[in-house]
């Protein structure tokens, strides 16, 4: 009879680590599904780009500076999301796709202040829909990064609460790291019309 509710405990706890293992596979999938939509997303903004920059050559021939940031900064975020896409799991490699967007966001940030000025370029047709779809995409990527970042709290939730963080830890899931932009004036978007 003993042996019988040692076999009984036995079958529940492994029954309940089983549960608790696949709990965290299925949140850790989710919020790689997440980064999926965010790449893909990213991967517009970045084919965009080229778009905008020449487009813009022809009137901002003298700020070749400007446009070659522009152009750097959309490849290093390009090469950081090559990376985070493989490994969304990579606190590292989120990191540093955060940390080359901000350098991307301010980078399009003073590409697109100088554009501004140039009433020409405002008024050009293609110009005008290049930001009308970078506008949108920008929207996208924000609520994909808003999705994705609520996927890697749960899991985050799901991995430190107990039990759950005895089932983490002796399977090595590791934490995953939000998808935050940390330079505050890459935080706030810039003011461009071009109507």
């Amino acid at each position: 009879m003993g042996t019988l509710i040692v076999l009984g405990l036995v079958v529940v706890l492994a029954m309940v680590g089983i549960g608790l293992y696949n709990s965290l596979v299925a949140d850790r999938n989710r919020f790689k599904n997440a980064f999926a939509q965010i790449d893909v997303q990213l991967q517009r903004r970045y084919d965009l780009i080229p778009n905008l920059v020449e487009t813009a050559k022809g009137y901002l021939a003298h700020e070749r500076e400007t446009l070659e940031a522009v152009i750097q900064a959309r490849n290093q975020a390009q090469a950081a999301s090559r990376a985070a896409s493989a490994h969304p799991d990579d606190p590292r490699a989120i990191a540093g796709l955060a940390a080359a967007e901000g350098m991307l966001g301010g980078a399009m940030g003073r590409f697109l202040a100088l554009a501004e000025a140039y009433p020409d370029l405002k008024a050009n047709q293609t110009m005008q829909q290049l930001m009308e779809e970078l506008t949108t995409t920008e929207n996208k990527i924000a609520f994909a990064r808003q999705h994705f970042n609520d996927a890697v709290t749960t899991y985050n939730n799901r991995r430190e609460q107990f039990p759950s963080n005895i089932v983490a830890g002796m399977f090595n899931f590791h934490a995953g790291e939000l998808l935050e932009i940390t330079d505050p004036e890459v935080r706030e978007a810039p003011k461009v019309s071009f109507n």
